[in-house]
Order: C-alpha cells, then structure tokens, then sequence
C-alpha cells in the first residue's frame, strides 16, 4: 500500500524544524533528505528513521522494523510523531551523524562511444 500524501506532509510538517527537508517519490512511497542524505523513509505510513548510535541513545525504547520486505531494520517511528521538538531533534543529530554520500562518477564519453558501437547492428 503506498503513502498517503496527506501523511507525508504531515510528517514533514512536524520536523519542519530540523532544517531543509526534501521529499522524494521513490516507487510509491517516500525518501526524506536533508543535506543530500537520505535519513528517512515513509513507506506504508510509517516514518522509518535510519539507525545511528545517536539516535539509539536519544530514542531509548527503540522499536526497530523493515520499511519493505527484505530492507534492513530502521527506527519505527509512531507514538512521537506527534511530539514536534522530539522528531526534530532526532531528525537532526541522525543527518549529523550519517556519512556523507558519495560523489557519483561521471560516465566518460569515449566509453560511452565504445559501449555504443558494441551494440551497432551491420
């Protein structure tokens, strides 16, 4: 079942606080960004948080489920939603400690050219 959209902006409504958010549709559901990073997931309409140690010890009772079958386990968010401060605060100490992404590599133009004239038909 895909997210309400309704949902989602309520969501981000609620953790408007921790800084530039961005929404991106993502086969149905949800990714949240902040600084490039991906530190969310709505999926079902549930906020999935990515797990980071900060978060654990700021979450305490931490309730780990998969956002979709086969994913790894992420902080399952729900009876703090509705506490504005609370996901703030960990919305922001999660983008802090979470890597940097990596810089995606350009493809060159002569492999490009190369890759092309494998495929040719004569």
């Amino acid at each position: 079942m895909a997210s309400d959209r309704e949902f989602v902006e309520l969501v981000v409504g609620q953790i408007e606080n921790a800084g530039k958010i961005i929404v991106k549709s993502m086969f149905g559901e949800y990714g949240l960004f902040s600084d490039k990073k991906i530190f969310a997931l709505i999926c079902d309409n549930k906020l999935f948080i990515e797990p980071t140690e900060s978060g654990r010890l700021f979450i305490k009772d931490v309730v780990e489920a998969p956002p979709y079958p086969e994913a790894k386990l992420s902080f399952l968010i729900e009876e703090k939603l509705s506490d504005r401060e609370w996901i703030s605060h960990l919305v922001r100490i999660t983008v802090k400690e979470l890597p940097e992404p990596k810089p995606k590599k350009r493809k060159s133009k002569k492999k490009t050219k190369e890759k092309n004239k494998s495929h040719q038909y004569i």
